[in-house]
């Protein structure tokens, strides 16, 4: 089956799809991606996405708005993707949308809103679409997140390793043998580096390219050690977070009173916040691999291995899975199952009652055909 995985990450930059010929071996996925593609937002729907986002107020006429210029610029890419990356025939889409809110009250989440309507998607391409997958597992008392988990614990069954997505919040899948996988969000990975360097540039610069100005500056470890104070980062698992609670005027809140910091100072003590709460929360792992955005800023990358001296600390392309697609494809796999009638969520990882067959399905031409009989037992990716 062909299946295209389309996601906009909490950077809210761009959105990316990336398609799969995914296959059944027995009880094994077999995916073998066949390319990603790549389309930014329009600058004036990213600034109206960034002006709906947390804690800026919004109304349901521009939720409504949003909900559909989302949903076209989806489409927009889909039809590319049907296109570029499967020849032009695909069977199935599935689309992550754009994550405007997490409500999180007392660590329970109550609900979850991604926007971009799918049924836009299905209209331009035909296919079948599968959207909203986070919203059942919420409503089984899950968090909703990281549902990569179910991806990574298929990927890596039989190792002690941490699967980590450096995008706009980090997360991070841990499994060891003979036990349930455990998964949870770390905390910001890119999301206030992104939002200090938007500020300081104007806009002209949205994130910290190469880790430049992190590597021009020296952390403060005061300032670091007040940031590490923040109470989300001694929960336990399983916990989800979001640009709800890490955001620009949540920084201004926690170093207020404090001196200012240059802004080369102040990049490089949250790129080590971020490194150092990758690294506590997966510490104790022989292997942790590193995908999303995070992975191509080599300062970020350079701070988690220093802070787990003890483990192999390499890129998914490295393990052979495109990093930059990960998120994408598991999406991907995701609908996959979905459409199987399969369990995308494992109770473990997002702390939910019972695995539940994720998303709403808005039919295309045809629905595709079943091709897996049960849960599977393991994945993984060919060239």
């Amino acid at each position: 089956m062909r299946v295209i995985g389309l996601m906009s990450g909490t950077s809210h930059d761009a959105i990316d799809a990336a398609a799969a010929e995914i296959s059944v071996d027995g009880d094994t996925l077999v995916v073998r991606p066949l390319g990603m593609i790549t389309a930014g937002y329009d600058p004036e729907l990213r600034a109206a996405i960034t002006a709906a986002l947390p804690p800026a107020k919004t109304s349901v006429d521009d939720v409504c708005r949003l909900d559909t210029r989302i949903g076209q610029a989806f489409a927009d890419l889909a039809v590319r993707a049907v296109a570029e990356l499967c020849d032009g025939e695909a069977d199935l889409i599935v689309s992550h949308g754009q994550t405007m809110y997490h409500w999180v009250e007392d660590g329970r989440v109550e609900g979850t809103l991604q926007l971009g309507q799918p049924a836009w998607i299905a209209e331009r391409t035909g296919c079948t679409v599968v959207a909203d997958l986070r919203s059942r597992d919420v409503a089984a008392g899950g968090q909703g997140a990281p549902l990569v988990s179910m991806i990574d614990a298929l990927w890596l069954g039989g190792e002690t390793a941490a699967a980590v997505n450096l995008g706009g919040i980090a997360n991070a899948t841990i499994v060891r043998p003979g036990q349930d996988p455990i998964a949870f969000d770390s905390g910001p990975a890119n999301a206030l580096i992104d939002a200090v360097v938007t500020e300081h540039t104007g806009g002209a610069r949205q994130f910290d390219a190469d880790g430049e100005l992190a590597a021009r500056g020296t952390v403060d470890e005061e300032t670091l050690d007040l940031l590490l104070r923040e109470p989300y980062y001694q929960r336990p698992a399983p916990k989800s977070t979001g640009k709800e609670l890490f955001h620009l005027d949540y920084l201004r809140e926690q170093l207020a009173g404090r001196p200012t910091l240059p802004i080369e100072d102040l990049v490089a003590t949250l790129t080590e916040l971020t490194a150092r709460t990758v690294a506590d929360a997966v510490r104790g792992v022989e292997r942790v691999i590193l995908a999303g955005g995070g992975v191509r800023n080599p300062q970020l990358v350079a701070r988690i291995r220093a802070a787990l001296p003890e483990a192999d600390v390499v890129s998914s392309d490295d393990a052979g899975l495109p990093s930059d697609a990960k998120e994408a494809l598991a999406f991907a796999v995701l609908g996959f199952l979905t459409v199987n009638g399969q369990a995308g969520s494992l109770p473990s990882a997002t702390g939910a009652s019972h695995g539940s067959v994720l998303g709403a399905i808005v039919p295309g031409h045809s629905l595709p055909a079943r091709t897996l009989d049960g849960p599977p037992r393991s994945l993984r990716f060919e060239a």
